[in-house]
C-alpha cells in the first residue's frame, strides 16, 4: 500500500473508534486522534510516515524485539508508547487492532464523568 493511502487508512481507523476526533495541535503534519481529551494516536502524515499508540508495555518490547519498524514512542513516554514507520511489516489486521487497543486503553484513563459523557 502506497505512503498516502496507507496514512489514509490508519486516519479513517482512527476516526471509527467510538467517541473520537482529529485535530492538528502539533501542526499540519501530525494528525492527533483523541478520546475526549486524551490522545490515542498520531499519525505523521508529512515525509516519512509514521503512528504512535500507546500499548501495554511488555507487548511495546515483543513489538519492538520483532520488527526494525517499531521503536519507542516518539516524544512519549517510551514505556507505554510504540511509534511505527512505514512501510511495517504489520498485516493491516495488526495495525488495526493496536489503534482500536491504544482507544481502548485511554478511554479506561477518561474520568468517569467523562467517560459518562461520551457514552462509555
Amino acid at each position: 500500500m502506497k505512503a498516502q493511502a496507507l496514512i489514509d487508512q490508519i486516519d479513517s481507523w482512527c476516526s471509527e473508534q467510538p467517541s473520537a476526533t482529529v485535530d492538528n495541535t502539533f501542526g499540519d503534519d501530525t494528525n492527533v486522534h483523541r478520546v475526549g481529551t486524551k490522545i490515542f494516536a498520531m499519525v505523521h502524515i508529512v515525509g516519512d510516515p509514521f503512528v504512535t499508540l500507546k500499548v501495554p508495555p511488555e507487548e511495546g518490547l515483543a513489538l519492538q524485539q520483532l520488527y526494525v519498524e517499531v521503536r519507542p514512542g516518539y516524544y512519549m513516554n517510551k514505556r507505554h508508547w510504540i511509534t511505527i514507520d512505514f512501510p511495517a511489516p504489520l498485516l493491516e489486521q495488526e495495525l488495526r487492532e493496536l489503534i482500536t487497543q491504544s482507544h481502548r486503553i485511554v478511554a479506561a484513563t477518561l474520568t468517569a464523568k467523562m467517560r459518562t459523557q461520551l457514552g462509555f
